[in-house]
């Protein structure tokens, strides 16, 4: 009994969210109802002529018809989900800490996007922060993009001290909507697509031909060891957090919105 009560629970729970994310999304998106109907009914719609040009049977007119409403549903939730993330995105684009907000929900490839940034300009607000990957390590920054790259070049070169001889990329993202930044709503696929292992050089090559499957260039243990060295190399650097500005408390963005990314 307490198994059947469970089903229809989850079915109301999911059948809640969509109401919850239709209703957040409607709040900026006025033509969401006209969008969503369209996606829904064109399954039906194109199962309905293809029907009525082959003249098929009854039995295939149920088969046909059950395809289409699935289909419809799916299309439909998926433009929701698109549109419930571009309203969230507009949200909280240019807002301090946006962007680590929108990392800090990768829970896949050994990302780690910590809250916490490892430098900020307190005059500008200008602030980067550090993450990690099995491909390699990630300076994240917001503000100008000049003083932010200029900012970046110290944080490389700490990260390099306690890095020496292992050839660990570095990846610089500037996120804004200046020149050679990376807009928001670009962030997280700009930074997935950065976990392709390429060898870059003699040890490197000779490991992909060991391991040709190797996706990679660090190994767990690999990782964990460079996550270490980092937070000591944080621990040891310390930084004050300007007054009026708190980067450890990201932008708040609708969980629900961000679903399916």
């Amino acid at each position: 009994m307490a198994a059947k009560d469970k089903k229809p629970a989850k079915k109301q729970n999911i059948v809640k969210q969509i109401i919850q994310i239709y209703k957040y999304t409607y709040a900026e998106d006025k033509a969401l109802p006209w969008l969503l109907a369209g996606a829904f009914l064109l399954p039906v719609i194109a199962a309905v002529v293809l029907g009525l040009v082959f003249k098929w049977g009854w039995l295939s007119w149920i088969l046909l018809m059950i395809t289409a409403i699935m289909l419809g549903f799916l299309l439909f939730t998926m433009l929701l989900t698109r549109r419930a993330d571009r309203v969230g995105y507009q949200k909280i684009e240019g807002r301090p800490g946006a962007a680590i907000s929108v990392l800090s929900n990768i829970n896949k490839a050994g990302y780690s996007f910590p809250q916490e940034p490892v430098w900020v300009d307190a005059r500008t607000k200008d602030a980067i922060w550090r993450g990690t990957g099995y491909s390699g390590v990630f300076l994240l920054g917001e503000g100008e993009y000049g003083r932010i790259m200029r900012a970046m070049d110290n944080q490389e070169q700490r990260i390099k001290g306690v890095t020496t001889g292992s050839n660990i990329p570095i990846f610089r993202i500037v996120v804004g909507s200046g020149d050679k930044q990376v807009r928001l709503r670009d962030l997280r696929q700009v930074v997935l697509k950065s976990k392709s292992y390429e060898p870059t050089n003699h040890r490197n090559k000779l490991m992909a031909k060991i391991h040709p499957r190797r996706r990679f260039l660090l190994t767990k243990q690999e990782l964990t060891t460079l996550q270490e060295r980092l937070r000591t190399l944080q621990l040891k650097q310390g930084m004050g957090i300007p007054k009026g500005m708190d980067p450890t408390r990201p932008q708040r963005m609708s969980r629900r919105a961000m679903r399916g990314r």
